[in-house]
């Protein structure tokens, strides 16, 4: 049973050219799901994997708390190995067949104020680490960009004379999205000596490094944001997603066009930005309950 998940990330990676986090997402999700059913029963033939063997491990992680858009992840991930499966003939039945798919819970993204957003973004940077982690920040909140594509970014990828940024997301999709003056200013100031204090002699393309000149990792952004935040006094939790969050709503409360915001942050459906639009309607009954004196 093992080699065919094997075939299967093979064919992720060689076929459908999927990033390593997607295909990494993949082998937890499945990994798991082989893992439940050797030990449930001896199973020994992925024919032998039945309807109930799913709904039975469904079931278990619901059961363990996990979230319905886990579930809903995971029973995708098995959905597409048994379509895979059947089209290399390994078996000649899909058991995930008629599973209703549960309902993803619809939760409100976390964002920053435009308070905690200037908090964060008023420290002045005094050496090269500092000057890169205020250019990343700035970008972050003027692009409203994923944290991968932030650290793949490469100096090719800035105009910052035509002010803007060519980033590729999700799909290998590119996408051009303007940046602010202050955004331009962190990256001039990081482009004008402090990046290539940190690059040392290396040759990388990468446009934020570490302190040993490699490419910074998601790991590292992680790090530098925490101590950043703490550092503002900023006690709600943040996440690198939450700029991104911040980002998008603060464009919508400013009355930017949902198209427009759509584009910037490269989602292939609308629906999937109108959830900041509610955002916005939940911050402006806050502001209702907060000052109108009948409220």
């Amino acid at each position: 049973m093992k080699f065919a998940l094997e075939d299967f990330f093979h064919y992720l990676t060689v076929e459908r050219g999927l990033s390593n986090n997607t295909i990494q997402s993949y082998k937890r999700d499945l990994n798991q799901y082989h893992t439940f059913l050797q030990a449930s029963e001896e199973l020994n033939d992925w024919d032998q994997v039945s309807r109930s063997h799913i709904m039975k491990h469904l079931y278990d992680l619901n059961d363990k708390g996990r979230s319905s858009a886990t579930i809903a992840r995971l029973l995708s991930s098995i959905r597409l190995f048994h379509q895979f499966m059947i089209r290399e003939k390994i078996t000649n039945q899909d058991p995930s067949l008629h599973i209703e798919t549960p309902k993803k819970e619809r939760k409100l993204p976390k964002v920053l104020s435009s308070d905690d957003v200037d908090k964060l973004l008023s420290v002045q940077p005094k050496n090269p680490l500092a000057i890169r982690n205020k250019a990343m920040l700035e970008i972050l909140y003027a692009t409203g960009l994923r944290v991968t594509e932030l650290i793949t970014l490469k100096v090719s990828d800035l105009h910052l004379t035509m002010g803007f940024v060519r980033c590729m997301g999700k799909g290998s999709k590119e996408r051009i999205i303007p940046l602010g003056d202050l955004a331009k200013e962190s990256l001039e100031i990081y482009l004008d000596g402090p990046r290539e204090k940190l690059v040392k002699r290396k040759q990388t393309e990468e446009l934020f490094v570490n302190h040993h000149g490699s490419p910074l990792s998601r790991q590292g952004f992680w790090k530098v944001l925490k101590a950043i935040a703490r550092e503002a006094g900023i006690t709600k939790a943040i996440t690198p997603h939450t700029l991104r969050h911040s980002f998008a709503t603060h464009l919508l409360e400013n009355g930017a066009d949902l198209r427009a915001v759509q584009e910037m942050l490269g989602h292939a459906d609308i629906s999937t930005t109108q959830i900041y639009t509610h955002v916005t309607k939940m911050r402006l009954k806050d502001v209702y309950r907060s000052y109108h004196p009948r409220a």
